[in-house]
């Protein structure tokens, strides 16, 4: 590889690297190591312009549609909540612990389905795979409209947590398929900040739809047939827009798609195969990572599942109406965006996900104690516990965060799906019990319940400092690994830089399904 000095013009950074091993035609599995010199194609010539335009096409026709999707998602999946504000409970006869199961089903439809959501993952392209999870999930919320008792939304619930088991996986592979490293956080943040968008949007919603008046139909019955026919209607949207990899982009021009794969060729992470490998299943298990990021998404998720499910219940228990409380949940969806941008900028420009993730936490448990400690015999001292609520907005901005640290500490594409589906299943475990730790007995306190959340986040400041020696000791492992074969023992991981700048090494791995064990050439990032 040959690379000519950086030139400086206008102030303008400009690189342009030339190889012959360039970026590949079709994606590279182990069997495309030894290629018939005559092949090879042209050597491929990427300035920092290319690397512009790319990224803005493929925030164009990639990002737009992620976060479109996953605003949809998360708004299908949260109306539940404000439903409930507006006498779904009353109207369908829900009695004890009926809302924390329906509120719960979803995420075990998720679970359940998480080792044929992996399987799917890399088996199944993504445009028919997010085509059919969206159409799949808006039938379900738009039928839960019909449900008049505690069986129909028990049903309907659980069909929408199987089709949406996929979507987080899903996106976060999607990402580092076509992001750098240093890009990834900001583009996760760009599609997971819609939890605030939808918190928003729904909280508007109902409040606008409790105004019908109609002997007919009810209000929650209106947000969930409105929601769910919203999405049906995009599911032709993503077969339109969306592509599955850069090999089948049908947006970028041929020479494009090689140099959208040199892009990401400091990655280190591969660029996808359809290959299901069960020997990359086996490393994922015996990865001690693999269970850290299970931890922090399960700890992280419990309590996340108290703001989704039982968020406006605890604003109405602050002794508010029912308009009221709708409109009271906006600025904790304001403060779910903010916070989820936040967190990702943070975690751009200091390269430290680990610190940034523990700082998010610290918010979270003073929002929790104040919840426990500004509690009464009958209530809440109102205006400390609001605070305390809006506190719990913080913890928004850890999950973008985890799922970059996962897709951008591993590789291949079968751990790659393993290990996202892992993290889903911690958080669909998480989101189920989550809702059981507050029990109607205790509203509306719920006191019990708020200790033992307490208790999980101080737990997960433990797991987050876990990972991050856990990364360090990798590091080291993959520096005695290349000096083993040969190579630098420090190479310089260009995939974390602002601009684009050319991988200092040969970069022969970076196409390859290899996994972050088997290529020495991964440099980790905490």
């Amino acid at each position: 590889m040959s690379t000519t000095p950086a030139a400086k013009e206008t102030g303008v950074y400009t690189e342009t690297v030339e190889y012959k091993a360039s970026a590949p035609n079709s994606v590279l599995d182990a069997s495309d190591v030894e290629r018939d010199s005559k092949n090879a194609p042209e050597p491929v010539t990427l300035t920092q312009e290319d690397n512009d335009r790319i990224r803005r096409k493929t925030d164009k026709r990639i990002l737009t549609i992620l976060i479109w999707i996953y605003f949809l998602q998360i708004l299908d999946k949260s109306v539940l909540g404000l439903g409930n504000v507006w006498g779904l409970s009353t109207d369908t006869g829900l009695k004890g612990q009926d809302y924390s199961t329906i509120a719960s089903i979803n995420a075990i439809a998720q679970l359940a389905w998480q080792p044929f959501s992996s399987y799917l993952l890399v088996r199944v392209p993504a445009r028919p795979l997010m085509t059919g999870m969206v159409f799949g999930w808006g039938v379900a919320a738009t039928c839960m409209a019909a449900a008049h008792n505690f069986g129909g939304l028990l049903a309907t619930r659980f069909l929408l947590g199987l089709f949406e088991a996929g979507c987080l996986p899903l996106f976060g592979m999607l990402t580092a398929q076509w992001y750098r490293r240093a890009e990834q956080p900001s583009r996760v943040a760009a599609w997971y900040s819609t939890n605030g968008l939808a918190t928003v949007f729904g909280s508007l919603l109902s409040w606008a739809l409790g105004h019908v008046r109609s002997e007919h139909i009810k209000a929650w019955q209106l947000i969930f047939l409105i929601v769910g026919i919203i999405t049906v209607l995009s599911a032709p949207l993503v077969w339109y827009v969306l592509d599955s990899d850069i090999e089948s982009a049908r947006f970028l021009t041929p020479h494009e798609k090689e140099q959208a794969y040199e892009r990401l060729r400091a990655n280190n992470t591969g660029t996808g195969s359809h290959e299901y490998k069960l020997s990359q299943v086996w490393e994922m298990v015996r990865d001690p990572k693999s269970w850290l990021w299970l931890a922090m998404s399960l700890l992280l998720n419990i309590g996340a599942s108290v703001s989704n499910a039982f968020g406006p219940t605890l604003l109405k228990g602050f002794g508010f109406d029912r308009g009221t409380t709708s409109l009271l949940n906006i600025p904790f969806g304001a403060l779910q965006f903010l916070a989820i941008l936040a967190a990702s900028y943070a975690a751009q420009v200091w390269r430290r996900k680990g610190a940034v993730l523990a700082l998010f936490v610290i918010p979270v448990i003073a929002g929790l104690a104040l919840l426990y400690t500004q509690s009464t015999a009958t209530g809440f001292k109102q205006a400390p516990a609001l605070v305390g609520f809006y506190l719990l907005s913080a913890l928004y901005g850890g999950n973008p965060l985890i799922v970059t640290w996962m897709a951008a500490n591993t590789g291949g594409q079968t751990k790659k799906s393993t290990i996202m589906s892992l993290y889903n299943a911690g958080s669909a475990a998480g989101n189920i019990i989550g809702p059981y730790l507050f029990q109607s007995k205790d509203a509306p306190q719920y006191r019990p319940g708020v200790k033992v959340v307490m208790g999980m986040f101080c737990a997960l400041l433990a797991v987050i400092g876990m990972q991050v020696v856990v990364l360090f000791f990798l590091n080291r492992q993959r520096e005695r690994q290349r000096v083993a074969n040969g190579k630098p023992k420090v190479i310089k991981d260009t995939s974390m830089s602002a601009k684009w700048e050319a991988q200092e090494s040969e970069g022969a791995n970076a196409g390859l399904d290899l996994t972050d064990f088997e290529n020495d050439e991964m440099v980790y990032v905490y």
